[in-house]
């Protein structure tokens, strides 16, 4: 049986290299197609050394493929997938262009007029933990957000469960990489290295994704706080989620935790990419895998609920969830190619 034939658009990004990177030992998916406007005509192998075995040019169209990855940015997602929709080839776009139901939410949070709105809504999220059957059925997947992710994953048993109330908060700290490949000056080294700094007081664009999807879990008029930090390492992002326990839900105590943890394990025991830790897990523990390590507590003097996650923003966070979500859309293992442990140290 041939393999399938993947392509990237905008393979010269962050998550477009890391797609490239985890394609090359994927055992069902051939990549044949990578394009880049500033590095059009130029070898793969020339522009990141580490993906010369590739063999592939860097395209300024994508070619014949059966399922496309879209690494463009937010607002130019949207007109290179639709072209490829109306040739019913499948695609995940790791940028935001579908993840928002409403198409009021696009002027607001990413400043243009979304294109297609009919679409929104019809597309699958793909956060396979929750949408796994979608996924398989889906054209075209809109690939979560990095932050939302692990926030997400760290609430979705909560709130099933129904023993938090509406009261959110979402503290995260992310690695340089989360701000893209671009040069800017608050990504130089000099400013980033030995600081800790927190940005998007006034509301990250990730806001509405992580709102909207609370919502479609079962969380009543959901009041989230979110705060992302930027930290000194390059991968990576750790979120602690903080709620108050709905009276009653839960027992108090060493008995609670216990009845918490057991709630998470039972949540996520068929998840091949989710996993409840023991204790408090490290950004070094997912570091290079497709893996979010998930902490479970209770504070038993506020009575609030404590979840801590752990992620590589470049592989769960977005290349590694891009293709768990192809595995399943082509029918595939979804674990395939995906399997191998985090780098450590």
């Amino acid at each position: 049986m041939s393999k399938a034939k993947a392509g990237i658009i905008n393979v010269t990004g962050y998550a477009g290299v890391e797609l490239a990177r985890l394609l090359y030992q994927h055992p069902e998916v051939e990549l044949t197609s990578v394009t880049g406007r500033s590095a059009a005509g130029q070898k793969l192998g020339a522009v990141f050394p580490h993906l010369n075995r590739l063999g592939l040019t860097i395209e300024a169209a994508l070619g014949e493929v059966d399922i496309a990855f879209s690494a463009m940015p937010h607002k130019e997602s949207a007109g290179v997938i639709l072209p490829l929709v109306k040739k019913s080839i499948r695609v995940v776009d790791i940028s935001a262009d579908f993840r928002l139901n409403d198409a009021g939410d696009y002027p607001r949070w990413y400043d243009f007029d979304h294109p297609a709105p009919e679409l929104l809504g019809k597309v699958a999220y793909g956060l396979p933990e929750l949408y796994r059957e979608k996924i398989a059925k889906a054209q075209l997947v809109a690939n979560p957000g990095c932050y939302p992710t692990g926030a997400i994953l760290a609430l979705a048993p909560a709130i099933k469960a129904g023993i938090i109330e509406a009261d959110v908060i979402i503290d995260s700290k992310s690695g340089v990489s989360g701000t893209g490949r671009s040069l800017s000056l608050t990504t130089h080294y000099s400013e980033v290295n030995e600081d800790a700094t927190a940005y998007a007081l006034g509301g990250h664009r990730h806001l509405p994704e992580i709102t909207q999807e609370l919502k479609l879990l079962g969380l009543k008029e959901p009041s989230v706080t979110f705060v992302p930090h930027l930290i000194p390492m390059t991968r990576g992002i750790l979120t602690t989620v903080y709620a108050p326990l709905a009276a009653g839900k839960i027992a108090g105590g060493e008995k609670g935790k216990t009845e918490l943890r057991k709630l998470y394990l039972d949540f996520y025991q068929n998840e091949p990419f989710t996993e409840v830790t023991e204790s408090p897990p490290h950004t070094k523990h997912t570091w290079g895998n497709n893996f979010c390590l998930v902490y479970p507590t209770i504070d038993e003097r506020t009575g609030r609920l404590i979840v801590i996650s752990a992620i590589d923003n470049l592989v769960k966070g977005a290349a590694g969830q891009a293709i768990q979500n192809m595995n399943l859309m082509l029918g595939l293992p979804e674990t395939t190619g995906l399997e191998s442990p985090a780098i450590y140290p």
